[in-house]
């Protein structure tokens, strides 16, 4: 853009003359006057140096009219202050009046022009402006501030291809000064929504402080009520109840979640009659007090048709009782106990319904099963299988072949690790003939079973109840079974003389005995002893009998040579004969037999005498029979042969019952002078 000004709205070019003029730069900075409208084209400098002034055509710098005499001569525009009375020159005045307050005006152009160039500086102003203003009006304005008021309020005088330009970009600066209007607006309202968030936030900053005194508030009261609530729940559970439990007592099918709820409401009725024991009078607790027992009578009441139930299910044909005891009585026995605590009368009742049903149970069972049993084939052993009579060997029952004098494989009832009893329909089908104490040993290890299984019901049951009610309802319902073992007892040994066959069912009773014992079942201890009462005094007898056997066959010698006491020979030279005798055989094996079923027998009991009497009856039969020998060495050699055929059966034996027979018999045979 050119340094060319124009002034008056004409143009630079019209004319040259030596008028003073002002030139205004292209770079002057832009005034900060509020009531100067903003341009969006460059300012110009206020200030003309001796380098940016135009040059006339023609003239040289040192013939410019622009001269500091000729600034000094004007007085138009100066102020009134700074103007002189006519008729006296410049230079006489800042002569004779250097005390007027007047800037400079050489420092004034300065100020405003720049500093002056000397005759040594004209080669600096390379040119001039190409047109110049004529005919500067400076109004009643001194030229400092003619210069100020055309810097600051005069108006912009282009040039003509500025305005041009200016024409040209006039639509552009429009848009832009649009732009910069909708930018205001844009700002402005910015600016308001910032005001109004920062209402905004102030707002909330308020609130949060709010919330927080709030919240201070809430956990203060939540530390009060914890404080409370550590205090008095306690207290408040132990005597509430849940609708929960409620409606599964009153309504819910009796199982374990039920027993669950039982056990809840007794926690809550015990908690509330401790707090009255204690003296204390909670309101609370004696309004639930009707309420919970309410509900307890409903629990009673269900607790007894329940049991009542199960009761009438034992009745039922082909039931298992202990799988109705395991399964519905045990689970639930706290049920029970509940009722017997709040109802005794009610529970005895209950108690004595179900000791009847019980007794009838047992006893309808073990009768079908004694008659089962009844069917059995057994060896019928009687006075002519005694010891020394005719032949001790015979055929019983159904014709099966036995020996009545050999244990042999009767004993493996006792080792057998099979617990099983024998069941009804093998009992009615098998027709094979047995010996007395099958029978006996089948109906006893069923008794024992059913015995221990239905005591531990009782004291696990019952468990509130003292011991000795326990056992009086066990011996009510064992009773009737008792008396029938012991009936069967009776039956198999009243006419048998198989003193083994004896002897093996008082072994087998120590069994049961023990076997009591272990379980822990002492009540059935009396059948047990009444048992033995019946089996030790028959054995005895049986045992009187084979040695009154031998005794008649000991009478029956007299007069009769050896040999011929049980006519078990015809032969004439018998009698002189040293073998053993057919008597010792039986009475070896009859012996053997009684101390292999006495291995662990105690010096109480009735054997040790039985052996010693049937001993003494032997040891006479033999020295009678000896007596018939006429011959010293053969008499002693057939006593040694005797007592070697007994050492020899009995040497296996064991026990100390035994061992002292086995020495009897060894010194006997030792005694004797046989080389």
């Amino acid at each position: 853009m050119s340094d060319t000004c124009y002034y008056n709205n004409e143009p630079a070019d019209s004319k040259y003359n030596d008028a003073p003029v002002t030139y205004m730069s292209a770079q002057s900075t832009p005034s900060a006057t509020p009531n100067r409208s903003f341009s969006p084209a460059p300012r110009r400098s206020a200030q003309l140096g001796p380098s940016t002034l135009p040059r006339r055509p023609g003239l040289s710098p040192r013939t410019s009219s622009l001269s500091v005499g000729s600034l000094y001569g004007s007085t138009e525009s100066l102020p009134a202050t700074a103007r002189v009375p006519n008729g006296s020159s410049l230079k006489h005045e800042l002569g004779s009046s250097p005390t007027l307050d007047v800037p400079d005006p050489v420092e004034v152009l300065q100020s405003i022009l720049g500093p002056l160039a000397g005759p040594e500086g004209a080669d600096a102003v390379s040119d001039r402006p190409s047109a110049l203003v004529e005919d500067i009006d400076f109004g009643e304005l001194s030229l400092e501030d003619y210069v100020n008021v055309s810097t600051i309020g005069a108006p912009y005088l282009p040039e003509a291809p500025v305005v041009e330009d200016f024409e040209k970009e006039k639509d552009r600066f429009t848009d832009l000064h649009n732009s910069i209007l909708a930018c205001d607006e844009v700002l402005r309202s910015v600016e308001t929504y910032l005001t109004s968030f920062q209402a905004d936030l102030a707002n909330v900053s308020t609130e949060i402080e709010s919330l927080q005194n709030r919240s201070s508030e809430l956990n203060n009261k939540l530390q009060n009520r914890r404080a409370v609530e550590k205090v008095l729940g306690p207290e408040v559970e132990a005597i509430t109840i849940a609708p929960a439990v409620v409606r599964k007592i009153t309504e819910g099918a009796v199982d374990e979640s039920w027993v669950k709820a039982l056990e809840e409401l007794e926690k809550r009725s015990r908690a509330i009659d401790n707090k009255t024991k204690e003296g204390k009078d909670i309101k609370a607790a004696q309004d639930v007090r009707p309420f919970i027992e309410d509900v307890s009578n409903k629990a009673i009441e269900r607790i007894r048709d329940y049991v009542v139930y199960q009761i009438k299910a034992l009745r039922s044909p082909n039931i298992n009782a202990q799988v109705i005891q395991h399964d519905s009585f045990l689970r639930f026995k706290e049920v029970f106990a509940f009722l017997a605590k709040r109802q005794p009368d009610l529970a005895e009742n209950i108690s004595q319904a179900y000791i009847n049903t019980m007794r009838w149970y047992y006893f309808s069972h073990f009768t079908r099963y004694k008659s089962a049993l009844d069917k059995l084939n057994i060896h019928a052993i009687d006075q002519n299988d005694t010891i020394a009579a005719e032949s001790g060997t015979k055929r019983g029952g159904k014709g099966a072949p036995h020996d009545v004098f050999s244990i042999g494989r009767r004993l493996d009832v006792l080792r057998t690790s099979n617990d099983a009893a024998m069941p009804s329909f093998a009992a009615e089908e098998n027709k094979g003939a047995h010996y007395l104490e099958a029978p006996f040993r089948a109906f006893n290890l069923a008794l024992v079973d059913n015995a221990c299984a239905e005591y531990s019901f009782l004291t696990e049951f019952f468990s509130k109840q003292p011991f000795q009610t326990t056992n009086r309802r066990f011996n009510e319902v064992f009773q009737p079974v008792f008396e029938l073992g012991k009936a069967l007892t009776k039956q198999l040994i009243e006419n048998s003389l198989d003193a083994l066959g004896i002897l093996t069912c008082v072994r087998l009773n120590q069994h049961f005995a023990f076997e009591l014992q272990r379980r822990k079942v002492p009540v059935a201890e009396g059948y047990i002893n009444s048992t033995n009462m019946l089996l030790w005094p028959r054995f005895q007898l049986v045992i009187d009998s084979h040695c009154d056997s031998i005794r008649k066959a000991t009478s029956a010698l007299s007069g009769k040579p050896a040999g011929s006491a049980l006519s078990l020979t015809s032969s004439p030279s018998a009698g002189q004969t040293t073998a053993p005798h057919p008597l010792t055989q039986r009475f070896a094996n009859f012996l053997q037999s009684i101390l292999a079923l006495s291995s662990e027998a105690g010096d109480d009991e009735p054997v040790s005498n039985s052996v010693g009497r049937l001993r003494n009856d032997f040891e006479a039969f033999l020295a009678k029979l000896s007596k018939g020998i006429s011959e010293a060495r053969k008499r002693q050699r057939f006593l040694y042969n005797n007592y070697s055929l007994v050492c020899t059966i009995i040497a296996e034996t064991e026990g100390k019952l035994a061992d002292e027979l086995k020495g009897f018999y060894l010194e006997r045979r030792e005694a004797l002078d046989i080389e």
